[in-house]
């Protein structure tokens, strides 16, 4: 939880607080075992603009993945490219996990 940050003024008590409860957020996702199990986790946990945004999110790392470039993306999803530079991003680290499941997903490894 490196790059959590709380909004407001940050005490010892809180951060442990959010520590345990993303901790306790990390286990619940991995509980899940099937894909109705997520999406019923997903629609009582997120609202649908955060779920379009997780989608929109998703789509785009797919599509760098694939070098399509960044502002056919921004035009096709009408998003800043600004927000495509974060999931850039993403797709450059070395060891990254997204990096590796979309290498998996395209049946590719030359891209690791």
């Amino acid at each position: 939880m490196e790059n959590f940050k709380l909004t407001k003024k940050k005490t010892e008590e809180s951060t442990v607080n959010l520590e345990n409860s993303y901790n306790e957020l990390i286990r619940l996702f991995t509980e899940v075992s099937s894909t109705d199990d997520m999406k019923a986790l997903f629609e009582d946990m997120f609202t649908d603009a955060e779920i379009k945004d997780f989608t929109i999110r998703w789509k785009l790392m797919n599509d760098l993945y694939e070098h399509v470039p960044q502002r056919t993306i921004a035009r096709n999803l009408k998003i800043s490219l600004c927000r495509i530079t974060r999931g850039s991003k993403m797709l450059k680290k070395k060891n990254g996990y997204i990096k590796a499941r979309l290498s998996e997903r395209y049946d590719d490894h030359l891209h690791i």
